[in-house]
């Protein structure tokens, strides 16, 4: 199992870490234009209206991945693209790579990283 590394936590992603602490996994949606996005930031990056955060499902599908290493020290980097719409950069874990797909339902899996809880998938 790969290790993560700590997140720098700031005021702007302090709201995400602490929810994720809760387990609840939050993505940010456009007040303006009513488009969901991931990485969560205070400016939509479609219109740069102001944007809210919102509680997601952990439910997505895997749109691309990337193996990386061998045997038990390999890891498995994807983009997920959420059921809400946004694609997003993560890792795969609890996952074999021989038995990944793209196209493949996956579902949030929390990981620890030092402190604070990061969002990765695993297949569902």
């Amino acid at each position: 199992m790969p290790t993560f590394p700590e997140p720098i936590i700031d005021a702007e992603s302090r709201p995400f870490y602490e929810a994720a602490a809760e387990g609840r996994f939050l993505i940010k949606r456009c007040i303006t234009c009513n488009e969901p996005h991931w990485h969560p930031r205070q400016l939509c990056p479609f219109c740069f209206g102001p944007t809210e955060w919102e509680e997601a499902s952990g439910r997505g599908s895997i749109y691309s991945y990337t193996v990386s290493g061998k045997g038990a020290d390999s890891a498995v980097l994807a983009y997920v693209t959420l059921a809400e719409g946004p694609t997003m950069l993560t890792g795969l874990v609890d996952a074999d790579p021989a038995d990944l797909a793209i196209g493949q339902p996956v579902a949030l899996s929390w990981q620890e990283a030092g402190s604070a809880r990061v969002p990765c998938f695993a297949p569902a």
